[in-house]
């Protein structure tokens, strides 16, 4: 694998086992949409295979040498291989609104990247995604586990988290420092009943001051009517449920 082929500085490691690459893509489901686009495509590993069971495919790509090789290498219609950082990508920009998400993810900024994804889960049904292993544990936590925060109480609020298989090594170029895992992200059936803003701001919130009683973690909502009557403000954030955090900000909201 040519170096020059990517740049270094964002952080990608690229796989190479192709059995792998297929056994990632046959987790997606293809029910109820017949779009996918990929996240950091690369050298087109996860593309070629995603291009068998779908004709409907964006590729999102930051560096530029590789949009260059994406487009020789694969006969997509250039405006669907598209050169952004996903971080700034809209999918309304090009009228997506229900599509699945793949990719092997840069681990520097897999955090950013869910974030982004929740800010569209509406029109996001699925995501099968390669994170470092130690982080997919953190978004696989619950209450009472050390590892439980932010993370794991808001993607976990919007989709149901499968653990899927651990990635060795050596499978990559250049190889990583740490392990890796896949996770299989699929929305939930049931209607959001709850006000996303204030779901995020309340779990950032308590979670920031995680030393605190949410009494005194959530002073920003302290003005609304009856705040102190409000159930859980005498726990810390680690000692809620994520249903239990759900219930606080349907609290929050009907006292607003």
């Amino acid at each position: 694998m040519k170096e020059y082929f990517f740049e270094k500085k964002f952080d990608q490691y690229f796989l190479k086992d192709k059995n792998i690459a297929k056994k990632i893509v046959k987790n997606l489901s293809f029910q109820d949409y017949n779009t996918v686009v990929e996240i950091g495509p690369g050298l087109g590993i996860l593309t070629r295979y995603l291009l068998l069971l779908c004709k409907k495919v964006f590729l999102i790509e930051i560096d530029e040498n590789l949009i260059f090789f994406l487009k020789k290498k694969f006969s997509i219609s250039k405006n669907k291989i598209i050169h952004q950082d996903f971080l700034k990508w809209n999918p309304e920009e090009i009228n997506l609104n229900n599509f699945a998400l793949i990719g092997n993810f840069p681990y520097g900024i897999s955090s950013k990247i869910l974030f982004h994804i929740l800010k569209y889960n509406q029109y996001i049904p699925e995501c099968v995604g390669m994170f470092q292993k130690e982080f997919v544990e953190r978004i696989l936590s619950h209450k009472g586990m050390g590892k439980y925060g932010i993370l794991s109480v808001l993607v976990q609020s919007f989709y149901d988290v499968e653990y899927l298989f651990s990635v060795k090594k050596h499978v990559f170029y250049p190889i990583p420092n740490v392990k890796s895992a896949v996770i299989f992200l699929k929305r939930k059936k049931s209607k959001i009943l709850f006000n996303k803003d204030i779901l995020f701001l309340c779990v950032k919130m308590a979670f920031n001051q995680r030393r605190k009683i949410l009494k005194n973690a959530l002073q920003y909502f302290k003005k609304i009517p009856n705040f102190y009557d409000i159930p859980f403000l005498n726990k810390r954030a680690e000692q809620l449920s994520i249903n239990e955090f759900l219930q606080l900000t349907k609290e929050i909201e009907i006292r607003k």
